[in-house]
């Protein structure tokens, strides 16, 4: 018997590769035959050595009618190739293209993941694109599943989304984390060692942490304020380091200039730029700082637990669900620098606080959000869609 179908869509590979890396194996080896698409891009290598073919259609990330237009048109001839039992997308304009040629084409089984909404914090004109687009995507899927409780609050309350047609797999995240290889070692204690020393960071030092994008949406600005008023103010402000993992994004979601300039011309600031492995990078660093305005589920929050990395983060749906406030982490108002400068503060001053956190984060992570759980999930979801077809 032919094994199903499944075609996986993201608009760029490194969302396959970072943010789904392993369901690809993990379904091949469970019952489906799977296939992986998404626009050109360095990290197709990585995707394939999965074991399953990627295609390429162009895709964008911006909103460009025109070329979208044509995307799906293409995805409708690759669809019509492959014939896929299911299709199933992530990431907003993915979901867009990928779901609207499945529905063209028929596809049985259409499936779309939402892991962040940029409608969120999009204003005027660009927010009734971005609704009228989300809702168009939603249309064409058989059912949405948004990877946290907050967006699924979000997408029904204020998208007007039917509960009917809204799930979430598990408790939430759309790939969980591989938590023996998100572990604390002593290989990875001395690689972080080795940065530090590389850096000139010695053990007076205290170093703050942030890994993503470094965008404004990251909430770098507020980021920003509270590490510049913590050097200006703290007794111990001469012993305070940055650290910033992750790639710039000037083009899509510029910084403002006066925190660009700071940040890539302090002496306290380091930009670690992207990193393929970010345990050591992490575990160089005495507290993650994630002040993101919005998020689905944030794998680097589930990553820095456990490594045992005591997070500060706001209080957004996905952050808000992996750390409990004063019991695993701390978690503050969404663009608000004052509140995070606060909790920057108290864990800077209490060694004893911090340890107990990330005690205490490993644990429950680890409880509620184990990858091999999530995976399990996911295919009895694709096996109980199949079925209803049948």
């Amino acid at each position: 018997m032919e094994k199903p179908r499944l075609l996986r869509i993201t608009t760029v590979p490194i969302s396959l590769h970072l943010l789904l890396r392993g369901q690809f194996r993990y379904m091949q080896e469970n019952g489906f035959q799977v296939y992986t698409l998404s626009a050109e891009g360095k990290e197709i290598e990585e995707v394939v050595k999965e074991g399953v073919p990627h295609i390429i259609v162009p895709l964008t990330r911006k909103i460009t009618p025109l070329q979208d237009l044509a995307s799906v048109w293409k995805l409708v001839r690759v669809i019509r190739k492959v014939k896929p039992s299911i299709v199933h997308t992530h990431t907003p304009k993915a979901g867009l293209i990928g779901m609207l040629a499945a529905w063209i084409c028929g596809v049985p089984v259409r499936m779309h993941t939402v892991a962040g909404l940029p409608v969120m914090e999009a204003q005027g004109i660009k927010r009734q694109i971005l609704v009228l687009t989300e809702k168009l995507t939603y249309a064409c899927a058989h059912r949405v599943y948004p990877n946290s409780e907050g967006l699924k609050r979000y997408m029904l309350d204020t998208l007007g989304v039917s509960s009917a047609r809204v799930s979430i797999i598990g408790r939430g995240s759309s790939n969980g984390i591989d938590s023996s290889f998100f572990k604390p070692t002593d290989d990875l204690k001395r690689e972080a060692a080795a940065i530090r020393a590389k850096h000139g960071i010695t053990d007076q030092h205290i170093v703050f942490s942030f890994v993503g994008r470094i965008v404004r949406d990251k909430g770098i600005g507020e980021l920003v304020r509270a590490f510049r008023a913590m050097l200006a103010t703290h007794p111990r402000g001469a012993d305070l380091r940055l650290l910033l993992i992750g790639p710039f994004e000037q083009d899509l979601d510029p910084l403002d200039p006066e925190d660009y300039t700071f940040i890539t011309t302090h002496r306290q600031v380091t930009l670690a730029g992207f990193q393929r492995d970010v345990r050591p990078w992490l575990m160089a660093s005495d507290m993650f700082v994630f002040p993101s305005y919005r998020e689905g589920f944030p794998n680097v929050v589930m990553q820095a637990s456990c490594l045992e990395i005591p997070a500060i983060v706001s209080d957004i749906n996905g952050c808000n669900e992996i750390i409990q406030h004063d019991a695993t982490g701390l978690v503050v108002p969404v663009k608000d620098a004052m509140a995070l400068q606060a909790a920057m503060t108290r864990l800077t001053e209490h060694e004893a606080l911090r340890k107990q956190f990330a005690q205490a984060a490993r644990k429950h992570v680890v409880a509620h959000f184990d990858q091999q759980y999530v995976w399990k999930e996911l295919r009895q979801e694709y096996s109980s869609r199949l079925l209803q077809v049948d």
